[in-house]
């Protein structure tokens, strides 16, 4: 069965909350993988930026210093992109399914790409966007939205490329092929790669379609995780109120859920009140 259309019924069933599990993986890994992945909470709150609709987000107050915004994957809103530029941050966007960003913006340079794994056809990647407009910066904010190929972007950007990132943003799909051996590597591969310099600071899961459970283990197929560099970090505790305050629900018509608890208490199992811990 060709790939979309295995996507196409899966998204049909997904829609009316009929959920096809096929666990090819063992249970411990994907407990293993849940332990890598918590959210942590730091010394810079979190804070909204694009209003409380669908698009916008939470990111860290460490906004300062941010040179530019890489935010693949066109909406139909720009609020995200506006709300920087009005404090002087400039937005390069790509996305080759539309012709122009929704609003007009000085600070905003649009390339009529997708964002992929490569540089073919109506594709460029990361790497190649990156080097073409600030070769000599660093300190970007990603905010990434492409529908499932953030997987391939992340593996196929080298590590040089991802350090001069700051912030990343990314909405990370088919979170619940993590039961299934082929997905459940790709996962952990993108995973382990980001964590290497990175740390989660916040989930958010989108409630288009519920958790897919499985024994004790909840997983929403799309998420919003929120990164941070590691050098940006002098202090951290585990994050444990979910939602957050400042959390809105993506889709108006759908009951919300909070993050499962899974996500988060692997870091505490015991129950007991976690030390904060200085990073040095």
């Amino acid at each position: 069965m060709a790939p979309y259309l295995k996507k196409l019924i899966k998204n049909f069933f997904l829609s009316r909350n009929i959920h096809l599990i096929k666990t090819t993986i063992d249970k411990g890994r994907i407990l293993d993988f849940l332990a890598m992945t918590p959210p942590i909470q730091t010394e810079h709150d979190l804070v909204r930026l694009g209003g409380d609709g669908d698009g916008g987000y939470l990111v860290p107050d460490d906004i300062e210093g941010i040179t530019a915004c890489f935010s693949p994957g066109v909406s139909r809103v720009a609020a995200f992109e506006e709300e920087l530029a009005g404090i002087g941050i400039p937005c390069f966007l790509a996305d080759y399914s539309v012709d122009a960003p929704p609003v007009s913006n000085a600070l905003f340079v649009f390339d009529k790409k997708f964002l992929g794994p490569f540089d073919a056809g109506h594709f460029i990647s990361l790497e190649s966007w990156v080097e073409a407009k600030a070769p000599a910066q660093s300190e970007f904010l990603l905010q990434m939205d492409i529908e499932g190929a953030e997987y391939g972007v992340i593996l196929n950007t080298s590590s040089r490329t991802l350090q001069k990132f700051r912030i990343l943003i990314i909405e990370f799909h088919e979170l619940d092929t993590l039961y299934d051996k082929t997905g459940f590597d790709l996962i952990n591969l993108t995973f382990r790669k980001l964590l290497q310099d990175l740390a989660i600071v916040h989930i958010h899961p989108n409630n288009w379609s519920p958790p897919v459970e499985y024994e004790d283990i909840a997983i929403p197929p799309i998420m919003e995780f929120t990164l941070l560099r590691k050098d940006r970090i002098q202090w951290m505790a585990p994050a444990t109120a979910f939602p957050h305050r400042l959390d809105r629900i993506n889709v108006p018509y759908n009951p919300d859920f909070a993050l499962p608890k899974c996500w988060y208490e692997a870091i505490n199992p015991a129950g007991q009140q976690p030390e904060n811990t200085l990073v040095h």
